[in-house]
């Protein structure tokens, strides 16, 4: 949906984890090359639970490598914002001071989640699906 609005589109992470039939709706490229150029970084949650814990990165390292630091956010645009849809692994995506930073719209996005689904629940219930 976001291409069809005009967005780029690119993907960030392990390398590992990354499925290259995203390629049809984005590119990948390291945080490092992208962080100064958007104007949105939606981080997802890491699915430790998902992952073998001998194939994947301790909490810190993963947070090292891949995630939003505070220097990396440094070096975001001044009004780029950070999206999350929630629940948040603190350090893990993002360092705790710029969950709830000037440029994060994750407590907005949570709450503005509630009121979706509870239309999309009501249009449900009243057969308007």
């Amino acid at each position: 949906m976001l291409k069809r609005l005009g967005a780029n589109v690119y993907f960030s992470g392990p390398k590992q984890w990354y499925d290259p039939t995203f390629d049809v709706y984005g590119k990948y490229l390291p945080i490092d090359e992208l962080i100064s150029q958007m104007d949105v970084l939606m981080m997802l949650r890491v699915q430790h639970e998902r992952h073998d814990p001998n194939e994947s990165f301790s909490k810190q390292e993963y947070h090292n490598k891949f995630g939003l630091t505070v220097e990396r956010a440094k070096k975001m645009k001044q009004q780029a914002i950070i999206m999350h849809p929630a629940p948040v692994n603190r350090d893990v995506e993002i360092a705790d001071p710029l969950v709830e930073g000037l440029q994060s719209r994750i407590v907005r996005q949570m709450t503005n989640g509630v009121y979706v689904r509870m239309a999309i629940l009501e249009a449900v219930l009243q057969g308007k699906s």
